[in-house]
């Protein structure tokens, strides 16, 4: 069992033999990872850091923040990323920034946006334009989200690729202006990218598995109207991140990236509450359709997830259960209305 941060952080930033592989073809270059201080961004980077090192390869790995949580630049410092503070809406300190031949772009605004939906285009839409003004001749594994889907059949196996978009509030809305911005690069100044829909990314101290967990251990009615959801294990999710630069085209390339597995959220919460000796409480029934991503190519191209579901329910209880630290940022993934 997983007892400490210490020891969360690094198994999500442990690399896999193909991870440095991947970072061995890279060539030596540097790799930019925009937005690294997020819940993803930490051990991404670190794990790059230790992939390339394996590998034998001189690039640098510099990560790109504003740095409002002072430990996750601490821990980057320490772990041998190179960190920049830097907000990326001022253009001067673009321009200030690094080249590097290989970005990571993880910059985005989700919680709160519909408190200030200007706020949310300008980091969504805005900043990724003047990035790929900036750096139009690099190449990008640029993180999306699976909001942009309709919300599709339970029983349809998932949203693919080239399921017709449907993005529901502005949030969803300024994600797919997001990726717009990616195909405008690649038409104007042949930018190279892989859009990343990702639906969602899970661990100890966050995600949709430690939602229902904590709504389970509190005795708060689990809400059943988005009644299935895909997870995948955020350590499995950064790997993907890593290899799919040879993805990388101009158009864009898109790849979902989640769990193979349609998963019931009552059977979730059964689960935590044998687990955690709680009997769950429901409110609304299940609707047909949820939001429900496809990666059958995703696991294709890269194998599949590490870490099964129930395995992930099994770890988080016992973090639960252990008083383990959490990030206090719920995912609001039951939410049908596309207001975050």
């Amino acid at each position: 069992m997983i007892r400490t941060e210490a020891e969360l952080e690094d198994l999500l930033s442990r690399p896999s033999a193909v991870d440095v592989e991947a970072m061995a073809q890279l060539g030596g270059g540097d790799l930019l990872l925009l937005g690294v201080a997020g819940k993803m961004g930490p051990t991404l980077a670190m794990r790059a850091r230790l992939a390339m090192t394996a590998a034998g390869v001189a690039g640098r790995v510099i990560g790109v923040s504003r740095f409002s949580d002072k430990r996750a630049r601490q821990v980057l410092d320490e772990a041998g990323v190179e960190t920049v503070e830097a907000d990326l809406m001022d253009r001067s300190a673009l321009a200030r920034l690094p080249e590097a031949a290989n970005i990571i772009y993880l910059v985005g605004r989700k919680f709160g946006s519909s408190g200030d939906p200007s706020l949310t285009w300008a980091m969504n839409v805005h900043v990724p334009m003047a990035v790929l003004e900036r750096w139009r001749d690099s190449r990008f594994v640029a993180l999306s989200s699976g909001n942009i889907y309709p919300l599709v059949p339970v029983v349809s196996g998932g949203a693919t690729e080239s399921t017709p978009l449907a993005p529901v509030g502005e949030y969803a809305q300024s994600v797919l202006g997001r990726e717009r911005t990616f195909e405008y690069a690649a038409s104007q100044w042949g930018t190279r990218s892989v859009i990343l829909r990702l639906n969602y990314a899970v661990e100890m101290r966050y995600g949709v598995l430690l939602d229902i967990a904590q709504t389970v251990a509190e005795g708060r009615p689990v809400d059943l109207r988005m009644g299935a959801a895909n997870v995948i294990w955020q350590g499995d999710a950064n790997s993907v991140c890593l290899r799919a630069f040879e993805l990388c085209s101009a158009p864009p390339d898109v790849l979902n990236l989640t769990g193979p597995e349609t998963l019931s959220v009552r059977h979730i919460a059964a689960e935590f509450g044998r687990h955690l000796g709680v009997e769950p409480r429901f409110s609304g029934e299940e609707a047909p359709v949820a939001l429900l991503n496809n990666a059958s190519r995703c696991h294709r191209l890269f194998g599949y997830p590490t870490v099964t579901p129930l395995e992930l329910i099994e770890q988080i209880a016992a973090w639960m259960k252990a008083g383990g630290a959490t990030h206090g940022k719920p995912t609001h993934f039951e939410t049908r209305d596309g207001k975050y």
